[in-house]
């Protein structure tokens, strides 16, 4: 019984210490003037779609909940911003070349016909970033067209 206790302890002497390395936040004050919002005639509902379900992870500016102050959730949230980040990131969209817009174009649309994205693990904690069929369908036309304009 007493070596439970100097691992629970050391577990929770560890969890505060952990709390004193922060993350870098994912936060700009601007809207550069790449982003994808401001360079593309986006419909109404299909822009709150993707601030909601994408921009998190997909721009330069992450709303972040409340437990992105408690470490390890922190450096969890901030591992798979930067991923997503690197794969896609719609506040530099207009910096992309015309093949590589088109190239994530089909990348989104069939991961949002797969349902790959948005991620379960976002998802299951920001029940209003699910796309409904009707959602989908809407946003995967638009992409459709954005990409047709494109070629």
């Amino acid at each position: 019984m007493k070596i439970v206790k100097i691992i629970a302890w050391i577990a929770l002497i560890a969890l505060v210490a952990i709390q004193f390395f922060p993350v870098d936040y994912n936060q700009s004050e601007t809207i550069p003037q790449t982003d994808f919002m401001l360079v593309n005639n986006v419909p109404v509902t299909v822009e709150k779609s993707l601030q909601v379900s994408c921009y998190d992870c997909h721009s330069n500016n992450t709303q972040y909940p409340w437990y992105n102050k408690v470490q390890p959730v922190a450096w969890f949230l901030e591992g798979h911003i930067k991923k997503g980040k690197e794969e896609l990131n719609f506040s530099e969209w207009d910096s992309y070349s015309s093949r590589r817009k088109n190239s994530k174009l089909r990348s989104i649309i069939s991961q949002i016909e797969d349902d790959k994205m948005p991620l379960k693990s976002y998802t299951f904690i920001h029940s209003n970033a699910v796309f409904t069929n009707t959602k989908k369908q809407e946003i995967i036309k638009y992409f459709n067209q954005l990409k047709d304009s494109l070629n």
